[in-house]
């Protein structure tokens, strides 16, 4: 991932309630959450909302589909794992200790991870 994308998406997760979308985005898997759903779940107002989700969207975090007259919202996982990658990069400094807890983490969540796109992007 370049540093520019990296930081854009770091830039778009550094605010509580984007933070709030993606997790709770993330937490949904590929089926995805309605936008109306994601206010009501969130206690946050449409505006405030369509806000948040546009910031995540040009960041490349979020995904959405149409289905009706519903716009269905999923994690961009491909993205959320190249950040994770760029940011894991260069761990350890050949001291495998200090990111040991990391890995014990991802290989934690692995399991359950959805199939996704190219962690590259």
């Amino acid at each position: 991932m370049e540093i520019k994308l990296a930081v854009t998406a770091l830039s778009a997760l550094a605010h509580e309630g984007r933070l709030a979308v993606f997790r709770l985005l993330v937490q949904a898997g590929s089926v995805g959450i309605p936008a109306g759903e994601i206010a009501r779940h969130l206690g946050v107002p449409a505006n405030t909302l369509s806000a948040n989700l546009n910031v995540l969207s040009n960041a490349g975090l979020i995904a959405a589909r149409r289905e009706g007259r519903s716009i269905i919202y999923t994690a961009a996982y491909g993205r959320m794992g190249g950040l994770l990658s760029f940011l894991m990069e260069d761990c350890c400094q050949g001291v495998p200790e200090i990111c040991a807890p990391l890995v014990d983490v991802v290989n934690r969540v692995a399991c359950c991870a959805p199939e996704v796109e190219s962690a590259q992007q």
